[in-house]
């Protein structure tokens, strides 16, 4: 119940029942602390969260896992002590995964920090660690900053290496049948419906002043290309087929195989707000809850 509070982001429901739980006298677990952990990161709690972590072993005799590491990782990346989850990870006790190395070059990304995460992602090349995820994430760190030289760089090295990037999928279940998407997929049977609800999303967000988030193209192309681009990600593509496939008022479950981006997840809230739908999504780091133009994650995922 902890873990699963936390996952959606009700993360003051899962302090109140780990608190519960103590005071009825039962033994928390290393899942519980997973839990705590992910609810003080989704909260912004750090000092609570480092109070939680630091007692998993003097307390409770509990030696922290990769989770944990990773839950503490999240929680420092979100409140932007990028330095500090740095050294988190170079001095844990035990071998970080790719995971660890992952949220931090995000919250690089994130907090615009290109000088951390081009460091980050030297280190990880050094020591053998890197890897599409690595590359994928530090020309989103280039991008962002507006250096196309550093883009065309990487994309390099991994044309060099045989790197692929991994396609982003989204898939949505309706009337018991899974329907999937690529970006700029064009094979489903209502192709021409979807991309007429998508021209009807656009006019929707124009109207309410959307500016969409073309600094995570990667490629540098004209503004208007970068917009085109945007339009057509499988989650986008996904949430007009669930527009035109359900009923009014009924919730929209997409799940992704990455990470949402920015730009699918500001688009998002404001389809839930100017439609009244819940729409839930689940992506490769946790689960989205958007209601009425928020979304569960405090926009930080």
């Amino acid at each position: 119940m902890i873990v699963g509070y936390a996952m959606h982001g009700f993360s003051q429901d899962a302090l109140e029942l780990f608190n519960e739980m103590l005071e009825i006298g039962y033994f928390p677990s290393d899942i519980s602390f997973i839990g705590v952990l992910s609810a003080c990161a989704y909260a912004g709690l750090v000092d609570e969260g480092k109070e939680f972590f630091s007692s998993m072993k003097l307390e409770y005799g509990i030696e922290p896992k990769i989770e944990h590491y990773g839950c503490m990782v999240n929680l420092l990346s979100r409140a932007g002590h990028l330095e500090e989850a740095y050294e988190l990870i170079k001095n844990m006790k035990i071998d970080p995964d790719p995971v660890l190395w992952g949220t931090l070059l995000g919250a690089c990304r994130l907090h615009n920090n290109a000088t951390l995460g081009e460091e980050i992602a030297e280190y990880l090349v050094r020591h053998d660690l890197a890897n599409s995820g690595t590359y994928i994430l530090l020309s989103n760190i280039y991008a962002a900053a507006g250096n196309w030289e550093g883009v065309a760089k990487v994309r390099g090295v991994m044309k060099e290496s045989g790197i692929q990037k991994e396609p982003g999928c989204s898939s949505i279940e309706v009337s018991n049948k899974v329907h999937e998407f690529l970006a700029g997929d064009k094979k489903h049977p209502k192709s021409k419906e979807i991309y007429k609800m998508l021209e009807e999303i656009n006019g929707w967000l124009k109207a309410q002043g959307y500016t969409p988030h073309t600094d995570i193209v990667l490629h540098d192309l004209g503004e208007r290309q970068k917009e085109q681009s945007l339009q057509v990600h499988s989650e986008k593509l996904a949430m007009a087929f669930g527009l035109i496939s359900t009923k009014p008022g009924t919730t929209i479950t997409i799940v992704k195989n990455l990470r949402v981006c920015s730009d699918c997840h500001a688009v998002t809230k404001l389809i839930s707000k100017i439609t009244g739908r819940k729409i839930i999504m689940r992506d490769r780091n946790r689960f989205h809850h958007f209601v009425n133009g928020s979304c569960s994650c405090g926009d930080y995922w």
